[in-house]
């Protein structure tokens, strides 16, 4: 399901049951699609995994469906609330859904054959995208105008730009290179899931995001969630509202993984941009996987680098939390050293 997140099957799930199971946050990253880069950053995935579990139990007590059932401490089996343990977790119970193989012939993906296999209990194959703003480095500003979404600009500007109404996209979810989608094909691609229910899903999670993070100085520009679909009922899964998942930022400056995707940008642009021909040349190809046609591997991050990023990862879950589970600098020093980075 991700390439930073391990995770454990404890009970499988069937055509008419939800199966039970464990996420195991790693330190490892992910940029641009690579799956699993070079580095770790030392306690990104406790950090992950409490900001994680604290937005899920806002979610349950504002009556969002998940699949959330609990954290839970190193060698213990149960599962207790966030606010129980002594310190951050690294393993989330959740409940389990199916996950169908999804055929690829002939340049393209068999969606009806990933349902017929699905049953009525299966993962949506769905990322369905929110957005408050376009922040630089959005891939909306290549994709769509202002005027598209009621600015009164003819082209996009240097600078972040906050969007009148939330928006809300969908883009592919197993496919080796995300597609966004028109709403009839993700229609099609959503199968049972009612498309209208999953946009209500996504903007009330924005809704209860945006809110926490304005409680603590953050702005939440964007981010996504994830679904399962089990019975007629959909709810909310994988993990979402970290800084992963989503972006975010504090005093102008990104806290979030775009903060390593524009430093590669910056430092290694010759490797960032053979991921983009490789994934170009796969499309051109019909070919899936992209990966093997990079003529180039990610570099290695310095140290210097990866300290910035842990103390940001652990002093923004702080922030957002509003309480010092991590032994982490303040928020406004680990956004200054993310400035110079």
């Amino acid at each position: 399901m991700t390439s930073v997140k391990r995770f454990r099957i404890e009970h499988e799930p069937t055509s008419e049951d939800l199966g039970r199971g464990t996420f195991v946050f790693t330190d490892e990253y992910s940029v641009f699609d690579w799956g699993r880069m070079p580095d770790t950053i030392p306690r990104k995935g406790a950090s992950l995994c409490t900001m994680g579990a604290y937005n899920f139990e806002l979610f349950d007590t504002n009556h969002i469906p998940t699949h959330y059932r609990g954290v839970r401490a190193e060698d213990e089996e149960g599962t207790r609330d966030l606010g129980d343990l002594d310190g951050p977790p690294r393993e989330m119970a959740i409940s389990l859904t199916q996950v169908p193989d999804l055929p690829y012939e002939d340049g393209a993906y068999d969606y009806d054959a990933y349902h017929e296999a699905a049953d009525g209990n299966f993962l949506i194959p769905l990322e369905i995208v929110f957005r408050n703003s376009v922040p630089i480095g959005s891939s909306l500003r290549d994709r769509a105008d202002p005027e598209e979404y009621d600015l009164p600009i003819d082209s996009w500007p240097e600078g972040e730009v906050e969007l009148p109404e939330p928006a809300v996209e969908f883009s592919t979810k197993f496919e080796t290179q995300d597609r966004y989608l028109a709403r009839e094909e993700a229609r099609a691609v959503a199968g049972q899931a009612d498309l209208d229910r999953l946009e209500e899903l996504a903007l009330a999670v924005n809704h209860l995001l945006t809110r926490q993070a304005e409680s603590r100085g953050f702005v939440h520009e964007d981010g996504k969630i994830e679904c399962l679909y089990h019975q007629g009922t959909i709810a909310v899964a994988d993990v979402c509202g970290t800084f992963d998942e989503n972006r975010f930022s504090y005093d102008g400056q990104e806290v979030s993984k775009e903060v390593l995707r524009q430093y590669y940008t910056r430092t290694h642009s010759e490797w960032v941009e053979a991921v983009s021909e490789a994934k170009r040349t796969a499309r051109e190809q019909g070919v899936a996987d992209w990966r093997a046609l990079c003529d180039r591997k990610p570099p290695s991050l310095p140290e210097d680098a990866i300290g910035t990023a842990a103390d940001l990862y652990t002093a923004g879950a702080n922030a957002y939390l509003g309480s010092e589970v991590f032994d982490a600098p303040p928020i406004e020093s680990a956004v200054a050293a993310a400035r110079e980075l």
